[in-house]
Formats: structure tokens, C-alpha cells, sequence
């Protein structure tokens, strides 16, 4: 399967949106942050681009300001599931800061953006230090755990219009965008559903006025109608998110 065709449509850098800021860095003290910033880079992450492929050797880590970097289990050559997805909240390549040089998952940019980009021997020569980095990469570890789990439950137990109210909810607050490109052949593998499905549940949110679908672009319209829709599964994984970050 051609991955990085996997979304076909504009790219979010069209949409307006105000300047973003990882937060697990912002979260470091000054002093660690500056021994950093030589290490750091910024980066355009472009809508479908594959980061790493499974058992592919992890040469950066990066840090999403704007972007979202989608984390997807291939189950064959032609069906995938999103099993974790990173924002401003958290960094991808988390493997190596564990010990493990190559991914079990394929990284694949599912929101275009920019990015804070450090090589995998920088991240593991700070992360020795034992220092605020280290601390704040075993709270996300968990965090990011616990939204692999809740997601795994949720996919497998909770009807595909509330799966997809939590997911748009969890991408709109890692993009601050309420306008963002979706087709349905990508929710379809993100949600490991049938494409019918997936059209079936995204009209009866447009009906119900809470998103706008149109020429592979959704528009959120009611964040506090998409958050009764959805199952309590995105209350509990933003609760994990914000919990580690204070």
C-alpha cells in the first residue's frame, strides 16, 4: 500500500491558525531548555509523510508544534489502524528514549505543521542526565500508554459515531484548528472501520449541525455538541494528557 498517498487532499498550512508551541518542552525549566536548543530543529512536516516504517532504525525524535503525528499498526498490506496519536502534547520516537533503536509502528503525518526534530543520540545522552527531560518523557510514556488502551477499548467496543467524535475532538485540540483535511479512505483505516461506516457516522454529525464535511475538508461547528456525542473515552484520555504535563 502507497502510505504516503493514504490522504489525498489541501493541506492545513491553508488554515489560519495562532502559533503553537510544543508543551512537553515548554513544560522543561529555562536552563534545560537553552542546553537543548542547540540540538533542536525546526522542521515542515507535510501531510502524509512516513516519519519511520516498522523495524526501521529511529534516527530523530521530533516534538509537534502544529502538526500530528499519527502512530499506525499495518495489520495487512492493505488495512491500518491509528493505535496513538501525537501532538503539541508529547514526542514521537518514543522508543528510543525506552532503549529501542527501531519503531513497531509506522509514524505517519496525519496533520501537517512544523515540529521540533533532535536526533536519537542527543535524546538519549539528555535523557541520561536524569535531569527534568528524563522525568517529564516517563510521564508521557504513560500518558501516551494509557491513549494507546482507552483508544484499543474504545475501537473495539463504542458504536463508530462516537469513535470518530472522540478522534475529531483529540485532532482539533492538538491542531487549534477547527478546519483540517479528511477523507473518508483515511478515517476509514485510522478507525479500522468500512468507508460506509465511516460516511454513515460523519452525516449524522453533519445533520446533527455539529461538523461541516465537504470536498475532503471537515469543519468542527460545535465542539460542545461533538463532546456529547462522543464516549467518555476522550474525557479520560485528555485527563491523562493534562495530568502529566502539571
Amino acid at each position: 500500500m502507497e502510505i504516503r498517498n493514504i490522504q489525498n487532499g489541501p493541506s492545513i498550512r491553508s488554515v489560519q491558525r495562532a502559533p503553537a508551541v510544543n508543551r512537553l518542552l515548554a513544560a522543561l525549566p529555562k536552563s534545560e531548555h537553552n542546553r537543548l536548543l542547540p540540538e533542536l530543529k525546526t522542521v515542515n512536516l507535510v501531510l502524509g509523510e512516513v516519519l519511520y516504517q516498522p523495524g526501521q532504525l529511529i534516527k530523530y525524535v521530533y516534538f509537534p508544534n502544529d502538526s500530528i503525528i499519527s502512530l499506525i499498526s499495518e495489520l495487512s498490506e492493505t488495512s491500518l489502524l491509528e493505535v496513538g496519536m501525537v501532538g503539541n502534547e508529547g514526542m514521537a520516537g518514543l522508543a528510543v528514549f525506552m532503549g529501542v533503536r527501531s519503531s513497531s509502528t509506522l509514524a505517519l503525518v496525519q496533520g501537517s505543521g512544523t515540529a521540533m526534530r533532535m536526533s536519537s543520540a542527543a535524546l538519549r545522552a539528555e535523557a541520561n542526565r536524569l535531569g527534568s527531560l528524563h522525568e517529564l518523557l516517563h510521564r508521557y510514556s504513560h500518558s501516551l500508554l494509557a491513549q494507546v488502551a482507552q483508544s484499543s477499548a474504545c475501537n473495539r467496543f463504542h458504536m463508530v459515531e462516537a469513535r470518530l467524535a472522540r478522534w475529531l475532538l483529540m485532532t482539533n485540540d492538538r491542531l487549534a484548528a477547527k478546519e483540517f483535511p479528511l477523507t473518508q479512505e483515511f478515517l476509514s483505516n485510522m478507525l479500522g472501520v468500512r468507508r460506509e461506516g465511516v460516511s454513515k457516522a460523519a452525516g449524522m454529525l453533519q445533520a446533527g449541525k455539529l461538523i461541516r464535511y465537504s470536498r475532503g475538508m471537515i469543519t468542527i461547528l460545535n465542539r460542545q455538541g461533538l463532546k456529547a456525542r462522543s464516549c467518555a473515552c476522550y474525557a479520560i484520555i485528555k485527563a491523562e494528557t493534562d495530568a502529566y504535563l502539571n
